[in-house]
């Protein structure tokens, strides 16, 4: 009999759920990626797991990496996310357990008239209880407590892996910060170079102005890509400062000199190329789509506890203590007192809230459907335009060195025959304003080829710390 009692009431604490079963939503994408031109071959290999030192090699940056990781301001924003949801986690979880107090009380009667009828003096004496009891604990029937702690915990989740998507994001701008810094820079050596190229013209023409075998339309024009390139120099030099200061602001401490790329030639250098297998299922490690899934569990949680809340409640309290006139005989077996209150509350009329409740968890479990197919889609987007730019950045690196390779002998060719008196200045003015620009488009090139391995390490989620943590 006892043994029958015991299982019923482990049967009732344990409670049934009514949140609806959890189905992985189908991925509202294509299974591969987009293949043919202008998208590269890829791998069969399903991608691993990686580091961001397998794709950053540069000690340089790997340092200034490591650093952001450290101080970032935005990081430790998501951390305190992190533990404060996992406090509310462990706050909800504990509405599962009985809540158990001790109390005790201590209670002084006397008097000093006589008694009424008896001739006898009124005494005063004492009185000492202490109890321990449970307080209001609910029988989770329906699930409703286990609903909200499931809910709970998914929330912490979800903001662990909005803590990985800040930590991958600030990787990723890190990285493409100090590119920045790198094409600046180029920039900014090219403009140098092609001033010094066209003071050189500009006292040329001087001189063959002054000694008439020059116009003066030649000087001017000199003295135009003189002055242009003046004023890039003033504006990157500019740029370059302002790209310290955004990695400074990235970092959360001031950049050591040491540790920034002379060229983007130097910077490129230390990026590796990633690669991708064929799967689409590799989004699903995306923070941002791990993120929205646990948005999605929690949300289909709290429609179970929605539900549970137009069923009675039934809670229970009791208490179990000792109550005597003497602290001496306290704890003795005749002060020995129990108390048992249970109550059951059932919602008649609440005007319709209770129903509305569940609409409003059914609809927001549908947002979150939604929120969630989206962050998938926007990841397939993102990582197949990378593989898109990855597939023809190559090809368009090397059209820019064989422009570049023409267009820097076109130019010394032509300023040769104008020194030589074999040809006009402006066909040599021509010459360096299209060597210049060259040159400046091969280094946007170089930035937008090292730029698409950053974009497509972050659109992959390519981070090392892409596993949730363990249950709080």
């Amino acid at each position: 009999m006892m043994r029958g009692l015991t299982v019923a009431l482990a049967a009732c604490l344990a409670g049934c759920s009514l949140q609806p079963r959890y189905v992985p939503p189908a991925l509202p994408i294509p299974a591969s990626w987009p293949v043919g031109d202008p998208y590269l071959r890829q791998s069969e290999a399903a991608l691993p797991t990686v580091s961001y030192r397998q794709v950053f090699a540069d000690p340089r940056l790997q340092t200034l990496i490591g650093q952001a990781l450290v101080n970032n301001r935005d990081l430790r924003v998501a951390a305190a996310n992190i533990l404060a949801a996992r406090a509310q986690y462990r706050i909800q979880r504990a509405q599962r357990l009985p809540q158990v107090d001790a109390s005790g009380r201590y209670a002084h009667t006397g008097g000093n008239g006589a008694s009424s009828g008896s001739g006898s003096s009124a005494s005063s004496h004492d009185n000492y209880t202490v109890d321990v009891g449970v307080t209001a604990f609910e029988l989770d029937l329906f699930g409703r407590v286990r609903s909200l702690s499931d809910a709970a915990l998914n929330r912490y989740f979800a903001t662990e892996a909005a803590g990985r998507a800040t930590r991958l994001t600030l990787i990723a701008d890190v990285a493409e910060a100090w590119l920045t810094y790198a094409t600046d820079a180029s920039l900014l050596q090219i403009a140098r170079d092609t001033a010094v190229s066209a003071d050189s013209s500009v006292r040329l023409t001087a001189a063959r102005l002054k000694g008439g075998v020059a116009p003066r339309t030649d000087l001017r024009q000199a003295q135009t890509v003189l002055a242009t390139a003046q004023a890039d120099i003033a504006s990157l030099r500019t740029a370059v400062a302002q790209d310290q200061n955004a990695l400074q602001l990235l970092l959360g401490a001031p950049v050591d000199p040491a540790l920034l790329p002379a060229s983007i030639e130097d910077a490129s250098k230390g990026l590796t190329t990633l690669p991708v297998g064929l799967s689409s299922t590799v989004l699903l490690r995306r923070p941002d789509v791990v993120q929205a899934e646990y948005l999605l569990r929690a949300s289909n949680a709290e429609i179970g506890a929605a539900r549970a809340a137009l069923f009675p409640t039934i809670s229970l309290t009791g208490a179990l203590g000792y109550a005597s006139t003497s602290l001496s005989s306290l704890f003795t077996g005749g002060a020995f007192s129990y108390s048992v209150a249970p109550s059951v509350s059932f919602p008649i009329f609440r005007g319709g809230a209770g129903i509305a409740g569940v609409a409003y968890s059914r609809a927001q479990r549908d947002a979150a459907l939604a929120a969630y197919e989206k962050a998938v889609q926007a990841g397939f987007t993102e990582t197949a335009n990378a593989l898109a730019r990855q597939g023809t950045i190559a090809d368009e690196l090397a059209a820019r060195q064989t422009e570049l390779v023409a267009a820097d002998d076109t130019f010394h060719l032509t300023d040769a025959r104008y020194r030589g008196g074999a040809d006009t200045f402006l066909n040599s003015l021509l010459a360096q304003r299209a060597l210049y620009a060259a040159q400046q488009s091969r280094v946007a090139t170089q930035l937008s080829a090292a730029v698409n391995r950053v974009e497509l390490y972050r659109a992959i989620g390519g981070d090392d710390t892409a596993e949730p943590g363990r249950t709080p």
